[in-house]
């Protein structure tokens, strides 16, 4: 394909690009806040944080579980570490960087199971901790939509090789609309789910 033909592909990338840069900066100031808190906590474990609204919206029960340091320090640290790649990748894509294929493909994995992290720190939050952090929830979803602008990147640059019937099938569904379906159900399943788990509770 020539150079012209590239850039025009990838100017198609553009509003991809943009979910992904304010998703992964909204879920670095969440990481920083987080952060902060934990710090905080650190040194006085009986302070109030601005988030530790009732029982239930608790971002100090979250922050002293054992699962909010799963590594041996406070997972925001991760973020601290990863949100500022995902910015950079952005970036770049928006100023029609083409990157190689493996880079993709570490990209994708590495955000698959950040994606799945997620989703195991808010089951656990959830049903163990019985608490919900707002902050920790903005993560989540903004893990879900970077997820989201990586795959989609993925399936159009068909960095794993599929068949190019496989591959058109693929993007057919993104054509008609379905990535924006499955993102979209997943953001209600979340919210619809808290809901339900707590329902008024979360105002009380």
């Amino acid at each position: 394909m020539s150079e012209t033909g590239t850039v025009e592909r990838l100017r198609q990338y553009r509003k991809t690009y943009w979910a992904m840069l304010v998703s992964s900066t909204l879920s670095l100031i969440a990481s920083l806040v987080l952060s902060y808190d934990a710090v905080k906590l650190a040194g006085s474990p009986a302070s109030k944080l601005s988030c530790d609204i009732n029982a239930i919206v608790s971002c100090g029960k979250v922050a002293k579980s054992w699962q909010s340091s799963l590594l041996g320090f406070p997972n925001s640290f991760i973020g601290l570490m990863l949100e500022p790649v995902v910015i950079t990748i952005a970036i770049a894509g928006l100023s029609l960087v083409l990157f190689p294929r493996k880079f993709m493909r570490v990209a994708h994995v590495g955000y698959g199971l950040g994606l799945i992290f997620a989703l195991w720190l808010l089951s656990q939050s959830l049903f163990v901790i019985h608490a919900l952090c707002p902050w920790c929830l903005l993560v989540t979803i903004s893990t879900v939509t970077v997820f989201s602008t990586i795959t989609r990147v993925a399936i159009l640059e068909n960095i794993w090789n599929l068949s190019d019937a496989r591959q058109q099938k693929f993007i057919n569904l993104l054509d008609r609309g379905w990535g924006r379906v499955i993102y979209t159900f997943t953001y209600a399943v979340l919210i619809l789910g808290i809901y339900f788990k707590y329902g008024q509770d979360l105002f009380s």
